[in-house]
């Protein structure tokens, strides 16, 4: 899903902060590696590569590795634009991608209050939190 934005981020892959982060949090709490591990950015394959698909795959890794995500608690710090309108949009198709409810989706947007790269506008951030439950 696209946010319009007279900007955009620039990355190895489409560079979907969100998900990057979301995958991170999948692998990491199920001590599977991280997105650079099973994605390089050495890896030609990887260049302009869907997100989505990345964190399709990554799923499929931690469910054929016994676990199941309970929820996902996300924060996207960014200045402009506001993600608020987004929002539910943005959650439906995390939980689409993942095969999940909606529900487990939690998504909350933070500014950089005009202070650091973030509030300058140079840079976006994303964390998440995954909650996974062994099968």
């Amino acid at each position: 899903m696209s946010v319009p934005h007279n900007r955009q981020l620039v990355g190895h892959s489409d560079a979907d902060v969100l998900l990057h982060a979301i995958t991170d949090a999948l692998l990491g709490a199920a001590a599977l590696g991280d997105i650079g591990q099973m994605f390089p950015n050495t890896d030609e394959v990887n260049r302009g590569r869907d997100s989505g698909d990345m964190l399709r795959i990554a799923a499929d890794k931690i469910r054929a590795a016994g676990w199941q995500i309970g929820n996902l608690d996300c924060v996207v710090l960014m200045e402009r634009p506001k993600l608020a309108p987004h929002r539910d949009a943005i959650r439906r198709r995390i939980a689409e991608i993942l095969d999940i409810e909606t529900e487990q989706v939690g998504l909350k947007a933070k500014t950089g209050e005009r202070v650091g790269p973030v509030g300058r506008e140079e840079a976006v951030e994303a964390m998440c939190v995954a909650l996974l439950e062994k099968e």
